[in-house]
């Protein structure tokens, strides 16, 4: 990290110059290459949740040959506690993959709850004002992109672009503030309504706001934003690594020592409380007589342990840790069925990253989902469908599901997985960063008059 003395005098040379806008290249094709600055809480080696995303959107710009930079945390996700050989409490920087990674300071306790959950983006988000300053002055970027969550990272991340004339976009993965009451993390009236204000206004500074669902537009809109202003991009998969493969001969069947007949009801990713996998547990519990369905839930998480305690005693219940990347694909084809529950609290403020790697596998799932919610409009032809937060609905759901051909189903979900591939969505992010400004313009006015 540089000394306040440096950071100060870069800060002078960019108000004293007569042009602070930043100069990209052109490489002769027709396309100019940009200068992209990332400002996100996670990053990779996280496997898991937005870091996967930023990750893969940071390396498709960088492998199109535009200049990238990430300021993010050390990898805690998940779990809060931080991997080695990487260290809470100092910078650091490195580079990923032709991405140059610099790394923050942030205070955080393991499987952190309560205030834990404010405390700990909150001082990521005040240790990397120097450092985004920093990077933002050197590197002079055209466009700069803050992920949401974690939304304290929003205030620095467009100082940084009105100070250099850079465009500013907002990706929304999380509705972070809505959630957090939403599912009781943190409560008051008082504190609500404060962090709403605040939110709204951070809101309506950037150029450009890009989320994942069009009920979380809706949500967006309701802050003060016009809808056409917001962006819906799926989070996307990517669908030449991962794809349908033979079950039968699937590596986990083995290590699990799993029966031949047995069926597989798969729950992978994060173990937390939007999660809601209690009603998984107790949905097995009422299967027990049901000696050849199996459920297996892989993943790390805030509430794994408390899980594997709920679960001690269910013979038809197995635990997997976190898998590598590699073995991805692998592990999503261990399922004859995907479960995907969700707390019911946070319907319509998040829609499961997970759910398009499930889809791409090839296999059915089933989830809960209300009427009414993204995630039931979604899935209403490529699904299994039951109540948010009923053990008893599930339990049945899965029970005849294990009985009947659902191949129309899976082969809808993959055409649903398909429209979300990379391949597709990439493009279109790439655009929003490094497009000209008139043609994104249009495409505004565009998407304006169609939601109007």
């Amino acid at each position: 990290m540089p000394p306040f003395k440096t950071v100060w005098r870069d800060l002078c040379r960019a108000f004293s110059s007569s042009s602070i806008q930043s100069q990209s290249d052109d490489t002769g094709d027709g396309a100019p290459k940009r200068k992209i600055l990332i400002h996100a809480i996670n990053y990779a080696p996280e496997l898991i949740g937005c870091a996967k995303y930023t990750a893969e959107l940071a390396r498709h710009l960088a492998r199109q040959g535009h200049q990238v930079e990430v300021v993010t945390a050390p990898p805690h996700y998940p779990g809060w506690y931080v991997r080695k050989p990487y260290k809470a409490f100092a910078y650091s920087s490195e580079t990923l993959d032709g991405v140059r990674v610099s790394r923050c300071p942030m205070a955080m306790k393991t499987d952190a709850g309560g205030v834990w959950r404010l405390l700990a983006p909150l001082s990521f988000g005040i240790s990397a004002v120097p450092m985004l300053l920093w990077r933002a002055l050197r590197f002079r970027p055209d466009a700069i992109m803050c992920v949401e969550p974690t939304l304290f990272s929003a205030p620095v991340a467009l100082l940084a672009a009105k100070l250099l004339g850079a465009r500013s976009l907002l990706h929304v993965q999380d509705l972070e503030v809505d959630a957090a009451f939403g599912v009781g993390h943190i409560k008051g009236a008082a504190l609500k309504n404060l962090a709403v204000s605040g939110e709204a206004l951070l809101l309506r500074g950037f150029d450009h706001i890009v989320t994942i669902s069009f009920k979380m537009r809706l949500a967006l809109a309701a802050k003060g934003l016009e809808p056409g202003a917001i962006r819906v991009l799926r989070n996307w998969v990517d669908t030449s690594a991962i794809h349908p493969t033979d079950s039968r001969s699937n590596s986990f069947r083995a290590e699990l020592k799993l029966p031949e007949d047995a069926y597989v009801v798969l729950y992978s990713g994060h173990i937390g409380v939007k999660q809601a996998l209690d009603i998984v547990v107790e949905a097995a519990r009422r299967l027990t007589e049901r000696s050849n369905i199996y459920f297996v839930i892989a993943g790390a998480g805030p509430s794994r342990q408390s899980l594997i305690a709920a679960s001690a005693d269910l013979p038809n219940v197995l635990h997997l840790p976190l898998q590598p990347a590699e073995r991805l694909n692998d592990l999503l084809g261990l399922a004859d069925l995907h479960v995907l529950p969700q707390h019911r609290g946070a319907a319509d403020l998040v829609l499961p990253s997970k759910l398009s790697g499930m889809l791409a596998s090839g296999r059915p799932v089933v989830a809960t989902a209300d009427p009414d919610t993204e995630l039931f409009d979604m899935l209403s032809h490529a699904a299994i469908l039951t109540p948010s937060g009923d053990p008893e609905a599930l339990a049945a759901a899965i029970l005849t599901a294990s009985q009947t051909d659902l191949s129309e189903q899976a082969e809808a979900g993959l055409r649903l997985a398909d429209s979300m591939g990379a391949k597709r969505i990439l493009p279109q992010f790439e655009d929003l960063l490094t497009a000209p400004a008139e043609r994104l313009e249009e495409a505004k006015n565009r998407e304006t008059a169609e939601v109007g």
